[in-house]
């Protein structure tokens, strides 16, 4: 069943730029000029190691007026800023109690944490002012609501890279079942040294620049981005943008690795489908998750193929944005609302050597044609095996 659930304009700030119109120049030119090499370290005694990155230029970003001024919030009240025109139409014609919050983010506050903890070590005390509430996983969502004095259900959701499309799902959720008449959905994460660190102690992080799907592939580039977007039971932005439909499964097999086979990542795409009341032949282009490892890209295309076969054009974002963790299912549905308003579709960018263990896929390039761009899925696939599928079309 079609939910009719309607997405307003999205505000988004990535490392490709603080606005939508920059973002999406970036991905459908395939720009990585973004994608720069960042130091960071756990302490003064540790050597600094370099990476690739996706950081948004601290010019982008202004001093909020919340009790805890960090870099996250920072990032977050520029994409909310965007969307205030929405909000406020929200408010006005439903009322603040029927407007809700869910967003999802990964890394809470741990630049200040970080410097706590360092104190803490060195002087047998935190410092003054440090409070545990910020690095609580739903203070985001909390800044949120309380920035727009909202009185609506407020939930976070800390899913890992799927946290902005389960956020997503549950807006809707909410509006379906009438606890809610709009809701801000969407993620917020940053490329912190500890998020850094942690992924390449993972062997997770690339020593170049993410090359998705390449049989030369080694890894994830990191970024930070904030995307939100209002959805709403009426077209408040008259975007014409639906989500039509949503699909999440748990493979729940390994902490950190998704099942081999696609199957998890599979069942997430069928539900979405189902949910939809849709065909495979009916999407026009998916946004793979892509996050150019090892065993997530092989998984994907074994997915992706049982379901779509090799038509239906595909790409990654990533390369140019960075793997924005909790905010990339967010930010990557927003580059399927622009490549539906549009009709424009971001590039694959990566090396063209195909792995042959992967079976193949019709990545997007320049010359790929796209003038009936009408209806767009994008797959975010997480820790734990937290898949979560979204389709989004015009009306």
């Amino acid at each position: 069943m079609n939910k009719n659930i309607y997405l307003s304009e999205p505000g988004i700030i990535c490392c490709a730029g603080c606005n939508p119109s920059d973002f999406f120049k970036a991905v459908t030119e395939g720009n990585q000029d973004f994608i720069q090499k960042v130091k960071c370290t756990l302490d003064e005694s540790s050597d600094a190691r370099s990476f690739y990155a996706g950081k948004i230029p601290d010019e982008y970003l202004s001093p909020t007026k919340d009790r805890f001024d960090m870099r996250i919030l920072r990032i977050l009240e520029n994409a909310l800023e965007q969307i205030r025109p929405a909000v406020d139409k929200a408010v006005k014609i439903y009322g603040k109690e029927r407007v809700s919050v869910c967003i999802g983010s990964c890394d809470n506050g741990s630049e200040l944490s970080l410097k706590a903890h360092r104190t803490l070590f060195s002087q047998g005390k935190l410092p003054d002012g440090y409070d545990i509430k910020i690095q609580g996983a739903d203070y985001p969502a909390v800044f949120t609501a309380e920035k727009f004095n909202l009185n609506g259900i407020t939930l976070a959701f800390s899913t890992a890279c799927s946290s902005s499309a389960s956020a997503v799902i549950k807006a809707s959720e909410l509006i379906e079942s009438g606890k809610a008449d709009a809701v801000i959905a969407g993620g917020v994460d940053i490329a912190s040294d500890t998020v850094l660190l942690g992924f390449n102690s993972l062997e997770s992080v690339s020593e170049e620049k993410t090359n998705p799907f390449s049989m030369n592939r080694s890894g994830i580039t990191l970024g930070e981005a904030a995307s939100v977007f209002v959805l709403s039971k009426d077209d408040l932005d008259s975007t014409g943008i639906i989500l039509a439909g949503t699909g999440e499964s748990a493979d729940a097999s390994h902490m950190t690795a998704p099942l081999a086979d696609g199957s998890g990542a599979a069942q997430a795409i069928r539900k979405a489908l189902s949910d939809a009341g849709m065909n495979p032949a009916d999407i026009d282009y998916i946004n793979l998750h892509g996050t150019g490892t090892k065993l997530n890209d092989s998984m994907e295309g074994k997915a992706v193929h049982s379901i779509f076969g090799s038509r239906i054009p595909v790409s990654s974002t990533k390369p140019v944005t960075g793997h924005t963790l909790g905010a990339a299912g967010s930010l990557e549905l927003a580059a399927c609302f622009y490549a539906i308003k549009n009709k424009k579709l971001p590039v694959h960018v990566w090396d063209g050597k195909r792995d042959p263990e992967i079976p193949e896929l019709n990545f997007v390039s320049k010359d790929t044609k796209s003038d009936r761009i009408k209806c767009c899925m994008s797959n975010s696939f997480a820790f734990g095996g937290c898949n979560a599928s979204l389709i989004i079309r015009q009306v």
